[in-house]
């Protein structure tokens, strides 16, 4: 019960205070949106670069971290994705859509901070592997798969889908940061050393990245009002919250992943929707108040089922 207390109350505290701000109408809609603004795609990318910069490449990427992770979170997709077109009768378009609200977990915003105290800031390898691989793979996925779904029929080239794909991930602000953060690892790892000023920089506005992004959460999260798809909605937090941290469990358990990693990648996967699936399915305009109402009911949802999460982790 401690941890619920002193791991988790904390972070969804900071996401709550931004929600009752705005709600009380002290903090406008557009200074939450420039608290996102600069959270997303500034202070984010460089908390990315900061700790993909650092990472022990050769430790930190196991595979049967990456395994136990992705293979819960690609099954979380097709059950979404299937369970939208089967019990629901959504059209093709609506449950790529639904699938990628089950598929992209809130893996920095939440996943970072509960890892961090619930084991400390050395427990966050695992975590960053996770999120190295994270937004390059899925968007390309998301992207892809939406694209081919829209194109089905209309007899447009796969070289051309794929490069729109391609296109679209390299633009987002978390990839670049991803990238940039691997480029600097290996000219390190070469032998270049940029100076103590060039960190210091990096580090203070990577230690403002998390919280201003929580805070903004929670102001963005006022704006999603759960109404009507409950049945949906209740799939796909099923699937965010139960399926892809029970799969990933289950797999780590049987590939003998360690401790650290198991907690990592079991943490990680049990985050809630992150706002990236509503901004997904709003860009190609379908299936948007199942995401947004997700988003929000499930990170409610989270405090309680990452509380039973971290009670079976070692």
């Amino acid at each position: 019960m401690s941890s619920l207390f002193t791991v988790i109350l904390p972070v969804f505290l900071v996401v709550g205070f931004g929600w009752v701000v705005t709600w009380r109408g002290w903090f406008s809609d557009a200074g939450v949106d420039g608290v996102m603004s600069f959270a997303q795609n500034f202070a984010v990318p460089v908390l990315l670069f900061s700790s993909i910069a650092r990472l022990d490449l050769g430790s930190g990427f196991d595979p049967r971290l990456l395994l136990a992770f992705y293979a819960g979170a690609f099954a979380s997709f097709f059950v979404g994705w299937w369970g939208a077109r089967r019990f629901f009768g959504r059209n093709p378009i609506d449950c790529v859509a639904i699938g990628f609200v089950c598929l992209f977990s809130n893996t920095l915003l939440l996943g970072i901070p509960i890892t961090e105290r619930a084991f400390g800031p050395d427990a966050l390898t695992g975590n960053w592997a996770i999120i190295a691989v994270h937004s390059p793979l899925l968007y390309t996925f998301g992207i892809t798969m939406m694209e081919f779904t829209l194109a089905r029929g209309k007899g447009l080239p796969v070289g051309r889908l794929a490069l729109r794909a391609l296109r679209g991930v390299l633009q987002t602000p978390l990839v670049i940061g991803i990238l940039s953060g691997l480029a600097m690892n290996l000219l390190t790892q070469a032998g270049l050393a940029m100076p103590e000023g060039f960190w210091a920089a990096v580090d203070m506005i990577a230690r403002a990245a998390i919280p201003a992004a929580l805070f903004g959460l929670g102001g963005v999260l006022h704006r999603y009002k759960p109404e009507g798809d409950m049945a949906t909605i209740t799939m796909c937090c099923a699937c965010a919250l139960v399926l892809h941290p029970a799969i990933t469990f289950a797999i780590g358990l049987g590939t003998g992943l360690d401790v650290a990693g198991m907690r990592s990648a079991v943490v990680t996967a049990a985050m809630a929707p992150g706002v990236n699936a509503y901004i997904f399915a709003n860009i190609y305009g379908v299936a948007k108040r199942v995401a947004a109402s997700t988003v929000l009911v499930a990170t409610g949802l989270s405090i309680l089922t990452t509380w039973l999460w971290l009670s079976l982790l070692p």
